[in-house]
């Protein structure tokens, strides 16, 4: 069993941080179909920001299931560690430091992933966010800056030595961004040899046997998946089945599938309100409807929807058609290969 300082976690699944998507109300989706363990959107370090609608939404963590993680970004140790403190203020049990955004609107302020070219200043944020709070603190970082510059090992031994709790490592660089270039499932393997606290397997876990193949192969004490569980969160419970049972299950029963998209956007709209709500959760329900019969008219008519209770109905309309002609939702089986190259 995974543990994360005094937390257990109920299995070896998390969901991945991802901005704009693990809100609270998708967290709580991905939690109720199986994952053990979330990890909050990124939370910036600047002080002026934390008030914005934005970073409020991002940092309610109301009703949420224990361990509450934060995850903050920034390049200062002393505004990070004033960020931690903040943050468990409002409730948060674990601290997730992000040095693995790739993107050029966090780099260029020397974040996220681009810390990674100055392991001095590493050590120092974690060490100063260690001692700043009294919760577990976690790290999510990438191997290296590039190809070139691969740094994950001291990184994590840096990382060890400041008493982080657990390390996500993404087996790309920064260079290769989200898509680009191969998954070093090697690089994970060898800085799991090289520490000895949890290290969370991450990168383009997209199916159960996937995710199976990845903690066998590096060793891993869980998998990390992110963009596989957008419109498909039972991924969660269909890899914990493969793991318990070697199979897997039947695709979702529509009607349980629709229950639970619209249970969703109940908890969406409450988060959000009206004007941002029906328009933050498009992205969501184009997700779900991605593949299924009609998906791509109902899409197309759904972005021109401009209220929430439009949108709701047209959500359960859609599903319940859906549902009188298939009993469990039409969905191409994963797709999977046997080699992790």
């Amino acid at each position: 069993m995974l543990r994360i300082g005094t937390y257990s976690l109920k299995n070896r699944l998390v969901i991945a941080p991802m901005a704009g998507v693990t809100d609270r109300p998708f967290r709580k989706l991905c939690r109720q179909f199986g994952a053990g363990y979330a990890v909050s959107e990124m939370l910036a370090s600047r002080p002026e920001l934390w008030q914005t609608p934005k970073s409020m939404w991002r940092m309610n963590f109301t009703d949420e299931a224990a361990p509450i993680a934060a995850q903050i970004a920034g390049g200062d140790p002393d505004m990070m560690a004033d960020a931690a403190r903040f943050n468990v203020s409002r409730g948060a049990q674990i601290i997730d430091i992000n040095m693995g955004c790739p993107k050029k609107k966090v780099c260029k302020v020397d974040a996220g992933s681009a810390l990674l070219r100055d392991e001095s200043l590493v050590q120092r944020i974690l060490e100063t966010v260690v001692n700043a709070v009294n919760v577990p603190v976690t790290l999510k970082t990438r191997t290296g800056w590039s190809p070139e510059n691969r740094n994950a090992i001291r990184i994590a031994q840096i990382a060890e030595a400041a008493g982080i709790a657990a390390l996500t490592l993404h087996g790309r660089t920064r260079a290769c961004g989200f898509d680009d270039g191969t998954v070093e499932y090697e690089s994970i393997k060898a800085v799991k040899a090289a520490v000895r606290i949890p290290v969370i397997a991450n990168g383009d876990i997209d199916s159960p046997q996937k995710a199976k193949l990845v903690l066998e192969y590096t060793g891993a004490d869980a998998v990390m998946i992110g963009r596989a569980a957008q419109g498909r969160p039972w991924i969660f419970r269909d890899t914990e089945q493969f793991f318990e049972t070697g199979k897997l299950p039947n695709a979702p029963l529509t009607s349980e599938v629709s229950d639970a998209l619209l249970a969703h956007l109940h908890d969406h709209y409450a988060l959000y309100g009206e004007h941002t709500g029906v328009r933050s959760a498009r992205k969501h329900i184009g997700w779900y409807s991605e593949d299924l019969p009609g998906g791509e008219p109902f899409r197309d008519h759904l972005n021109a929807i401009e209220s929430t209770a439009a949108q709701f109905a047209a959500v359960e309309t859609f599903f319940s058609r859906l549902a009188n002609e298939y009993e469990r939702l039409p969905l191409a089986p994963y797709a999977y290969s046997e080699s992790l190259h």
